[in-house]
């Protein structure tokens, strides 16, 4: 499992131009579900997103997590993120998992995020084409992987 974290001061999805969810000051999270993924992955990931440390404390340095501050979650699925470029320049998503895998983790990991944060998570909609937007606070970006824990 892969997540992209982007802290934002802002971030919203739209889908078939309609907007589908949005946060203010918090995380974006790009999830992207292998096939060697289960829910001890998820656990992991979510544990490790509420506890970054990536947030501004009083004097601007990042000190402090998203509980905090109080902050929002925005997940966006995105297989992607597990694309292999390495053969040919049209990326190959074999090891992304297929929709009959993936979205009952996804709805997991929202789940477990939204329990960990002790609020509702915002999504978009597995599978959809979404157009995100975004303010990149610092910018700060965090790839987390849970193949590479150490």
């Amino acid at each position: 499992m892969r997540a992209v974290i982007q802290r934002v001061t802002n971030a919203a999805v739209h889908i078939n131009g309609e907007q589908q969810a949005a946060i203010g000051q918090g995380f974006l999270a790009l999830l992207g579900i292998e096939t060697a993924d289960d829910r001890e992955d998820a656990d992991w990931l979510c544990k490790k997103i509420v506890a970054l440390r990536i947030c501004a404390d009083k004097d601007g340095l990042m000190n402090k997590d998203i509980l905090e501050t109080d902050g929002e979650i925005l997940v966006v699925s995105q297989f992607t993120l597990h694309a292999s470029s390495r053969k040919g320049n049209r990326p190959s998503f074999i090891r992304a998992a297929r929709p009959e895998q993936a979205i009952p983790l996804y709805e997991y990991f929202i789940a477990q995020l939204s329990e960990l944060l002790h609020k509702p998570v915002a999504t978009g909609i597995f599978g959809a084409d979404m157009k995100v937007a975004l303010v990149n606070d610092g910018p700060v970006t965090i790839l987390l992987d849970t193949k590479n824990k150490e």
